[in-house]
């Protein structure tokens, strides 16, 4: 290999690990500000889930129930409960009001019958409900990117690792090649003939 293409690898080399360090210190950043976020947000809401063996719990159809056992009595601060508390708390409870009607029909019919109470109040009901459960599920996609974004910071990072290794084995290669390299004897031909001459 020659030393032009030799230098050339080293200069490609520094510039992929200064970019994959960079990149991935970026991703570990993002992945901490939307963690971060979406932890201070949740916490600000102070909402727990029921306590284990509470009626709250058990009237919930057995699948929602168990899911929701495995919070139990804790604060909402995550993704991954917001997640749970949305759809195996919330979404049941929405599906009792107005037989399982969405807010849109509901609101369609309220506007049709507008004296009747029970249908508005139904429609208040479910609009609430829906977007804090909204609300709670984009928390969730949230805490998804962070936490995705701190795999991909992982990766970077091990990867910025695996080039900075292969640029040292190249450098110490480049050293040893050095050494290795004979070098040109001095010639004593000229002090021979000098000595003849006199």
């Amino acid at each position: 290999m020659t030393s032009g293409i030799r230098w050339r690898i080293f200069v490609l080399q520094i510039g992929l690990i200064g970019i994959l360090g960079f990149v991935s210190g970026f991703a570990f950043w993002g992945s901490s500000f939307a963690t971060s976020t979406v932890h201070d947000q949740l916490a600000a809401q102070q909402i727990y889930f029921p306590a284990a063996g509470s009626a709250a719990l058990t009237a919930l159809p057995k699948v929602d129930g168990a899911a929701m056992t495995a919070y139990a009595g804790q604060e909402l601060l995550t993704g991954q409960q917001a997640e749970v508390y949305a759809n195996n708390f919330i979404n049941v409870h929405l599906g009792e009001i107005g037989n399982g009607q969405t807010y849109s029909q509901l609101s369609t019919a309220a506007q049709a019958a507008p004296t009747n109470t029970k249908l508005a109040g139904e429609v208040a009901t479910i609009f609430k409900g829906t977007t804090l459960r909204s609300m709670l599920l984009n928390a969730y996609g949230w805490g998804q990117i962070g936490q995705f974004a701190g795999y991909a910071a992982i990766g970077l990072l091990i990867a910025a690792l695996a080039v900075f290794g292969a640029f040292v084995f190249e450098i110490l290669s480049f050293m040893g090649s050095k050494r290795k390299e004979p070098r040109p004897l001095a010639s004593t031909a000229p002090s021979i003939r000098a000595r003849a001459v006199s």
